[in-house]
């Protein structure tokens, strides 16, 4: 199997909307549309940030707008997510600084022209974010869906919120981490795939220069201590999807160092559910000041769709095509 890159494209181009922009989320809707979504402002973690989006249609983005009503306080990460009563949520962290944040929701019934007001995802929670904190939300087999969370108190950690009312409650499980050196270990960002039914697994963002794994074989609610792999990891976001053919595609930036540079950005498939990778694809080589970073990847049949952070000036889109 091989990765045939169709299109790659910015989602918006010069003038740019403002001076920074990170931290991208994709959706697919239908009739072959697709939404994204990002925070963007003067520089992360100013005040002036806000979430912004771009809805993709007949081949075209339209021009980036913002979407989130609070003005001087600071945004940050999307997550997009469809219901299956085909309501949109956009899932985003609010407040400063990052360990004391919290998660808003707002959401839309038109394909993403319009919005609500915004509300907190967990009502008075104050324990660093609920819900997702970059990556995708995950339905599983049986209808129930996972949020990929985490808290960035030290020593970092990840959880799971769990939700069988399609986003209305959730129950957080937490992934530990265990062993004689465990408080020098912080995970956060967690991405996820299921396979078996029921079986659900989780790769995250390390400092050690290896992405970590932990596992459920009960649909999320209780996972393995997280343990590290064999894929480089340089303390950068990571996103994976399982494709139709079972393969499982992993968007990251293959440098093994903690804090390492955020280039090259690449793709690599895993034809054993997850056990090892193969590096298949790379997407950006260049050196570049701020790097190419926080893939976001969906899966659509033989197709995914992939954005990600460019130079922190601006959000690139690529569609590529999975191949016997």
């Amino acid at each position: 199997m091989s990765l045939k890159l169709l299109k790659k494209e910015f989602i918006f181009d010069d003038p740019i909307p403002v001076p920074e922009c990170h931290a991208s989320t994709i959706l697919k809707l239908d009739h072959e549309k697709l939404l994204a979504a990002w925070f963007g402002g003067t520089k992360e973690a100013n005040m002036d940030t806000l979430i912004w989006i771009s809805l993709y249609e007949n081949g075209e983005w339209s021009a980036p707008r913002p979407v989130t009503p609070e003005v001087g306080v600071q945004h940050w990460n999307p997550v997009l997510f469809q219901q299956k009563s085909g309501t949109i949520l956009l899932f985003y962290k609010l407040g400063y600084p990052i360990p004391s944040w919290h998660t808003r929701v707002i959401s839309s019934n038109d394909g993403g022209k319009t919005w609500s007001m915004p509300r907190e995802m967990v009502p008075g929670d104050r324990t660093g974010g609920r819900g997702p904190v970059k990556n995708k939300i995950l339905r599983l087999s049986n209808g129930r869906i996972l949020a990929p969370g985490a808290v960035e108190h030290l020593p970092w950690r990840c959880f799971i919120d769990v939700s069988d009312d399609d986003g209305a409650s959730w129950i957080k499980h937490p992934i530990a981490v265990k062993g004689p050196h465990e408080n020098e270990i912080y995970l956060i960002q967690p991405t996820l795939w299921e396979h078996p039914a029921g079986h659900v697994h989780a790769l995250m963002r390390s400092n050690k220069g290896r992405i970590f794994r932990s596992d459920s074989d009960d649909f999320g609610d209780t996972w393995t201590p997280a343990c590290p792999t064999e894929i480089p990891n340089n303390n950068s976001g990571i996103d994976c999807a399982r494709m139709d053919s079972g393969n499982i595609v992993l968007a990251y930036n293959p440098v093994a160092e903690n804090w390492g540079a955020r280039y090259p950005l690449s793709l690599a498939v895993s034809y054993n559910n997850g056990e090892s990778f193969e590096k298949a694809i790379d997407i950006e080589t260049e050196p570049c000041q701020n790097g190419y970073c926080y893939p976001a990847v969906i899966a659509d049949n033989k197709i995914i769709h992939l954005t990600y952070t460019w130079d922190r000036r601006k959000i690139v889109h690529c569609m590529l095509e999975e191949r016997d």
